[in-house]
């Protein structure tokens, strides 16, 4: 029977469509690198006091012709980045009318200018704008752009209607200075308008993912205010985890390896505070972001000293932070993921004066005492780091050594900062 041009179409259309499988097959085998962030910040529902300043804080909206200007602190280096974009927590969409990024000026934390030949437009799906539903986020188009390790980077929004809720999606310990204006200024050398304002917060902002070798990584770190970086100060990136970054940078053996920094002040692993609850935001914080090889979990603090003070509810507690602990490391290392625990620093001030610091109560630190030997000994984690024995008052060991603590007994300061960073085992990786 003679072969029809229907026959021809569909035998030709078959072979482009087998080639194309086989062509697309090899081509992804050709790949030698994948994408790795570079920063991350833990999306959090801004409670009241965070919310922008007025006028860019409106009865039922926020930041109506205003414009964003943010800069944040890479990890590892690469040529063609990526950004992230969180509508997390809004309960409407966020409506995304322009953004640019570029090196801030003097490759500076927290300033207002940029250096305009560096500036690159960042569109979304091919559209320099975008439309965020609520509880959704967005990864923009790959942006040829070289960023260095340690480095500054500004991202600049413009929301041209801006988002029509106050409840918004934002990281308010951000120790870095955002500044805000009104039009859109995405392009604009320096924001300098009399109506400008700076906060430490950052806004909307997820994460920058750099395309590199594959054998570069992430390092992801599940915390609190400790992590956070309370007591360190803004615009220096002088937090704990900044400060093993740069020792790992240092280091050939570590300097592939991203650090991102998942933590919330006032975070807890059982219940919801300031941000959901770790055990609950593993899969968001940890397991969704790109090329995550190892991952922490420095929490506890806050269950234990936010919880009532007798035997029985303590001892609820210590069981309910053991278990929970259990279920984070089997989710993680089913990712494949080299999990490391760290022990809960101590949090009481002398004589357990409640003035002070409000947690302190010998029978908390029982149940602190009770955990980190789990922690220690259990054997489920994959390394331990040992904050506690970094930092505690041997005489005392219920309290922070007095030259490393921030005032209240709880937190470092930068002295006990450095003395993490200058005590983390780097060999762990």
């Amino acid at each position: 029977m003679p072969f029809s041009r229907f026959n021809w179409v569909v035998a030709i259309a078959a072979l482009l469509a087998l080639f194309s499988s086989v062509e697309g097959k090899h081509l992804r085998e050709r790949q030698d690198g994948h994408w790795v962030d570079t920063w991350a910040s833990m999306p959090q529902l801004t409670e009241p006091a965070n919310l922008p300043p007025a006028p860019y804080n409106q009865s039922g909206s926020v930041f109506v012709n205003s414009t964003i200007r943010q800069t944040i602190h890479t990890s590892i280096g690469g040529g063609k980045i990526r950004i992230r974009i969180s509508n997390a927590f809004g309960t409407t969409n966020l409506p995304i009318t322009a953004v640019t990024v570029a090196l801030p000026f003097n490759g500076s934390a927290g300033v207002s200018a940029i250096q305009t030949n560096t500036l690159h437009t960042v569109t979304f799906s091919g559209s320099p704008n975008y439309t965020i539903p609520n509880g959704a986020l967005v990864v923009s188009d790959p942006i040829n752009f070289r960023v260095a390790p340690t480095s500054m980077l500004t991202v600049t929004i413009y929301f041209k209607d801006g988002q029509t809720t106050n409840f918004i999606t934002s990281h308010p310990g951000s120790r870095t200075t955002s500044w805000m204006a009104f039009g859109n200024q995405v392009s604009t050398a320096n924001i300098t308008d009399s109506n400008r304002q700076g906060v430490q917060h950052w806004y909307f902002l997820s994460a920058v993912e750099v395309y590199t070798s594959r054998d570069f990584s992430s390092f992801a770190i599940v915390g609190d205010s400790i992590t956070d970086g309370r007591g360190s100060d803004n615009d220096k990136n002088n937090r704990w985890p900044d400060l093993v970054l740069a020792r790992m940078q240092a280091n050939k053996d570590t300097s592939s390896i991203a650090v991102i920094n998942q933590a919330a002040g006032g975070n807890r692993i059982l219940y919801d505070g300031l941000g959901p609850n770790a055990l609950g935001r593993i899969d968001r914080d940890v397991l969704s972001h790109s090329g995550v090889k190892y991952a922490m979990i420095f929490e506890g603090v806050n269950d234990i000293g936010t919880g009532a003070t007798d035997a029985v509810s303590q001892k609820l507690i210590g069981d309910r932070l053991i278990a929970a602990f259990k279920q984070m490391v089997i989710r993680l290392q089913a990712a494949d993921i080299t999990v490391f625990g760290s022990t809960i620093t101590p949090f009481s001030a002398p004589g357990y004066n409640v003035t002070m610091e409000s947690y302190s109560d010998p029978e908390r630190e029982k149940t602190r005492q009770r955990v980190n030997k789990f922690i220690r000994e259990s054997g489920i984690f994959d390394e331990v780091v040992d904050f506690d024995k970094m930092l505690r008052n041997e005489t005392h060991p219920e309290q922070l050594q007095a030259a490393l603590q921030g005032g209240d007994y709880l937190h470092p300061n930068g002295a006990g900062y450095k003395k993490i960073s200058d005590a983390f085992p780097l060999d762990i990786f």
